[in-house]
């Protein structure tokens, strides 16, 4: 009981630090059980080069960027550095058969890398796909002109 209080105390981005920590320690050749773990435990999953706070490529920081546009908080999805998780970048490649980083999951269902992300957006897509999983888009009411 203690442990859990303990949990709820650290911050969501450390507690998804400590998971991948765990699950690419639990499954070193990153197998399907443990990737079905991370894509299926949150309605929004990214995995990454670097964290939403730090980006290590261009890429994973316009799939943050448009996430922030969208007003989507990083306490809303969790995301994956699969630089400090090499068998993990491999492991979700596999996954996927996508071979790129980053990559998106909506509950669970790999949806593409940076550039779905950002046809999605501009075809109006990603509001419908976020408000699918709960998360209520900042553009969902805003002109064409501003969501672009």
């Amino acid at each position: 009981e203690n442990r859990n209080m303990f949990a709820a105390t650290i911050p969501r981005t450390l507690r998804a630090s400590f998971a991948v920590r765990a699950l690419a320690t639990e499954a070193a050749d990153a197998s399907k059980a443990a990737i079905d773990k991370l894509v299926k435990g949150n309605k929004l999953v990214v995995f990454m080069k670097g964290t939403p706070d730090a980006p290590m490529c261009g890429f994973s920081r316009a799939v943050v960027q448009l996430l922030d546009m969208h007003g989507v908080q990083k306490s809303q999805y969790a995301a994956y550095d699969v630089i400090a998780h090499n068998n993990l970048r491999q492991g979700v490649k596999v996954y996927t058969d996508w071979p790129t980083i980053p990559q998106v999951f909506f509950d669970g269902e790999f949806v593409g890398g940076c550039d779905a992300m950002m046809s999605y957006h501009q075809e109006g897509e990603l509001v419908k796909m976020l408000d699918k999983v709960g998360i209520q888009s900042a553009l969902k009411d805003a002109p064409a002109a501003e969501k672009q």
